[in-house]
């Protein structure tokens, strides 16, 4: 009887221990203002982080962490998701992804059209020779590789990337404009198949650029059969962005249609003062074909600029066979006859004036003198018309040229931003006002497109509310990808997390001063480890490759 009350007070004790005890994390984020990515109301508590993943969410004041941060008067949400990102070659060169880490991004999605994987000698040779001012060996041959070579070297940011269809035509076919013969094709889908069980998210086309704009919608809709199987996303910068924009989306739900295929549009907008009426139109596209059952989708960045090459203003067939046979034909007397005109008539259509185009990048130090002019200001320079600045610039520089397009509707922006389909990119590299990359300058997108959602079209224009914008960041568009356990803040999940300051988080990159870092997000973590601390980078590398849902199915 005695031994039996023992063990009763015994077992009594240890409850009241266990009740007693305190929790210990590796990291002990309390008091923030919660947003865990759904949308839902936001909250105020604490999240305690083990190794790499969330332990749990909720009222931890009697426990402890080996690491602790206040985040009183914090926004707390999922780190963000940016679903174009060009850190492809930036990465290499720092891994920090300093330009986007200061703005909460935990996870780069890599390969509008090409991606960096996979690669035959012959591509390996034009890779080398095409590099600009980021110098770099190619040590990898299949996208896998790729991606696995930037987790070893470093980097601080997560990294994802779709298949880019210029990248298997040009593997398999070249530069050549024809379809593919039946063996060709049949290589580009086991091309395609490797990708996917790497860990590719999808394939991906950017159908206004040669080589991608040679193919017709069936070689499109094959390709997307194939990553159909492992529950890929296509994802397609359309055919047209301004004249043909309607057609162009008709295309791409034509093919998610036919390959049952979710797909998306990557940097959604209506190019041309002529085409901004148009947003309506095709917004009625999107959501008719989701009521129909289709799963479309698009991201956009926060500008009315865009940033690409002057490739954009020349006719397909002048650039057929690649670079160096393009080159080659803006020397012909005869073809720059053509091409002229062509390049006015399309100057007109898009930016509308030459003093609406300004130009960015150059590889060759001596014309990098015109970085930061308009297209008319080094026409004057150089005492040529426009068009002819144009094919001389691609000449004497050996490249297509970075250049900036002013060309959209800032209405259209805050009406886009609103969409709940929308997600958000920067369509630009991830990288630092220092070293290598002070040798030419960039889109403002780089350094302020997520900063800029939620400063100035959250809390100073109220287009959407904050928690509203943060699902656009995290959940949404995770789940467009079909990641596991990231773009949500849960237990299971991985910490991935921003910890901003609503009141003042803005963006400072301007056109004319594009390299300055957003301000106003305070810590970032990925995967468990501090990135960023107190607004400054911490040097940690902890990304990770963020595989699909056809990895080693």
């Amino acid at each position: 009887m005695i031994m039996r009350y023992l063990k009763i007070i015994f077992l009594v004790v240890l409850v009241i221990c266990g009740c007693s005890s305190h929790a210990t994390y590796d990291v002990l984020i309390r008091n923030g203002q919660i947003m865990d990515g759904s949308g839902s109301p936001s909250f105020t508590g604490d999240i305690g982080i083990n190794a790499d993943t969330i332990a749990v969410i909720g009222d931890l004041k009697n426990d402890r962490g080996r690491s602790e941060i206040d985040a009183e008067g914090l926004t707390v949400t999922p780190g963000f998701i940016n679903m174009l990102s060009w850190a492809v070659e930036s990465l290499i060169e720092d891994g920090r992804s300093q330009s986007d880490i200061r703005q909460g991004v935990t996870l780069e999605v890599l390969g509008e059209g090409d991606s960096w994987g996979p690669l035959n000698d012959r591509m390996k040779t034009q890779m080398k020779k095409d590099q600009g001012d980021i110098k770099y060996d190619v040590e990898w041959t299949t996208l896998g590789e790729y991606l696995e070579f930037l987790e070893r070297k470093g980097v601080s940011t997560n990294i994802a990337s779709f298949v880019g269809s210029s990248t298997l035509r040009i593997y398999t076919i070249g530069y050549e404009n024809r379809a593919p013969s039946n063996a060709e094709l049949d290589t580009m889908k086991l091309l395609v198949r490797q990708a996917m069980e790497e860990g590719a998210v999808g394939l991906s086309s950017a159908l206004e650029y040669v080589p991608a704009s040679f193919a017709e919608t069936g070689e499109l809709t094959a390709l997307c059969k194939i990553v159909s199987e492992y529950d890929g996303m296509y994802i397609s910068h359309v055919r047209n962005e301004d004249d043909r924009l309607l057609e162009s989306m008709d295309e791409l739900i034509s093919v998610a249609k036919e390959a049952n295929i979710r797909a998306e549009i990557y940097h959604f907008k209506q190019v041309g003062k002529t085409n901004w009426e148009k947003f309506d139109a095709a917004v009625r596209k999107i959501d008719s074909a989701r009521s129909a059952g289709l799963q479309i989708t698009a991201d956009m960045y926060n500008y009315t600029a865009s940033s690409t090459g002057f490739d954009v203003l020349m006719p397909d067939w002048v650039q057929e066979d690649g670079f160096d046979a393009w080159r080659k034909r803006l020397q012909d007397p005869e073809v720059r006859g053509k091409v002229g005109p062509y390049i006015l008539n399309t100057i007109l259509r898009k930016p509308g004036s030459a003093k609406n185009i300004l130009l960015v990048g150059f590889n060759t130090d001596s014309l990098k003198y015109l970085t930061g002019k308009t297209l008319a200001e080094a026409a004057e320079i150089r005492k040529k018309s426009p068009e002819e600045t144009v094919m001389d610039l691609v000449i004497d520089d050996n490249s297509r040229i970075g250049v900036v397009y002013f060309s959209m509707s800032e209405d259209n922006v805050r009406k886009e931003i609103a969409l709940p389909w929308m997600s958000f990119c920067s369509d630009g590299s991830s990288q630092a006002p220092e070293g290598v990359f002070l040798k030419s300058s960039t889109h403002p997108r780089a350094y302020g497109n997520f900063a800029r959602l939620l400063g100035k079209y959250v809390r100073e224009e109220k287009v959407i509310s904050i928690e509203e914008a943060v699902r656009k960041l995290t959940s949404l568009p995770a789940g467009n990808l079909v990641i596991k356990k990231r773009g949500a803040l849960k237990p299971g999940y991985y910490a991935d997390i921003a910890i901003f300051d609503p009141t003042t988080i803005r963006d400072n990159a301007t056109f004319e001063s594009p390299k300055q870092y957003a301000t106003g997000m305070v810590h970032v973590f990925v995967n468990g480890v501090q990135v960023l601390k107190n607004g400054e980078h911490t040097g940690a590398l902890p990304g990770k490759v963020v595989r699909g849902p056809g990895w080693k199915l």
